[in-house]
């Protein structure tokens, strides 16, 4: 009986190491290449020119980017008018690092999702994505150059020869108006 009961406080001895062992640390944390999405985070206007669908003309745009809670991703509310008509959009950008790719995804007041996977370089930004316009697959491609902690500039190129040559639809600077609160933890 001895035997018994001593061999079973062993295995409970053992069970608790193995729990605690397993058990989570506290929730993760945001990695460094997570932590460089923060350079887009807070208030931003937008100016330039869109030759997108045939209809040329200004872009105009203002932006609120901040860090959703647990500092993961950034979250941007965009309000812009274009040569095509005013919209409003929500984006959400963060880092996979299974892919080691950035991720992200819009939604706007036209009824379109928009994915991309992007990837930084030194200060640039190259976002790339797929899509199927008027029966034909298209891919499209949007270039961010930081120029300095408070501007940047975009270019929207599209190519619909699987990327073997690109057409510039738009080209705008965007300029950072206030800085948003840090990331919520």
């Amino acid at each position: 009986m001895k035997r018994i009961i001593g061999s079973v406080a062993i295995c409970v001895s053992l069970l608790g190491v193995s729990i605690r062992a397993q058990a989570p640390q506290g929730p993760p944390t945001p990695g460094p290449e997570v932590q460089k999405l923060g350079y887009f985070v807070g208030n931003w206007t937008e100016k330039g020119e869109s030759t997108m669908h045939g209809a040329v003309g200004p872009v105009t745009s203002t932006q609120k980017w901040e860090w959703m809670p647990g500092g993961f991703f950034v979250v941007g509310h965009l309000d812009t008018k274009a040569p095509m008509g005013a919209f409003k959009m929500m984006v959400v950008e963060g880092y996979d690092p299974e892919s080691k790719m950035y991720s992200y995804t819009a939604y706007d007041s036209w009824g379109e999702v928009i994915t991309a996977k992007g990837t930084l370089s030194g200060g640039t930004w190259t976002w790339t994505s797929e899509m199927m316009m008027d029966g034909k697959s298209m891919k499209s491609r949007v270039t961010e150059t930081e120029l300095s902690k408070t501007q940047y500039t975009l270019k929207y190129e599209w190519s619909a020869d699987d990327g073997s040559t690109w057409t510039s639809s738009m080209e705008t600077t965007l300029t950072k108006v206030t800085a948003a609160a840090p990331a919520a933890k």
